[in-house]
């Protein structure tokens, strides 16, 4: 275990959050195109990127720990902290690269999770607003499973009469 190998793990990690990045635009162009058809589709795709991105985390969580006690940080260290430890020569830059890198990705992440939810929300509502309109005068099944007359035209008989 070294700084080559976590090096390779957060390229690998990069990867992924542009993956999941390009895969909510996805999921936003469906949302924004009414394509709701295809919306579970691309949301499970999402889910599965998410899958390897934690995957991902957890093995550079590994790496960072056996990084930081080769360079004689506390092994419970954050990749922030191991840059601020690093020794003499390009690690420190490249892993302060890496984690910029990151942290952009996660910020475009957030952005397009919160305005993925905020569409998501407007289409319950225009449904909910549309279902109630559309319900204004319900229809009862007859036995056949046709619908038969609306509430209004019920009647009530009398067979005393």
């Amino acid at each position: 275990m070294g700084a080559n190998e976590l090096s390779a793990l957060l390229w690998r990690e990069r990867e992924l959050l542009e993956l999941l990045v390009f895969k909510l635009e996805e999921e936003q162009l469906l949302l924004q195109g009414g394509k709701s058809r295809w919306l579970q589709h691309a949301t499970r795709e999402v889910e599965q990127v998410l899958n390897l991105v934690r995957e991902a985390g957890l093995g550079r969580s590994v790496e960072v720990a056996a990084l930081a006690t080769q360079w004689g940080t506390a092994e419970d260290a954050t990749l922030r902290e191991l840059v601020a430890n690093a020794p003499e020569g390009p690690w420190s830059e490249i892993f302060s690269a890496h984690l910029t890198a990151m942290g952009d990705l996660t910020a475009q992440i957030k952005e397009l999770r919160d305005t993925n939810e905020r569409f998501i929300r407007a289409a319950a509502r225009s449904l909910q607003e549309t279902m109630a309109m559309a319900t204004s005068h319900p229809k009862t099944y007859d036995a056949s499973g046709f619908t038969g007359a609306t509430i209004a035209d019920a009647r009530i008989f009398d067979r005393n009469l």
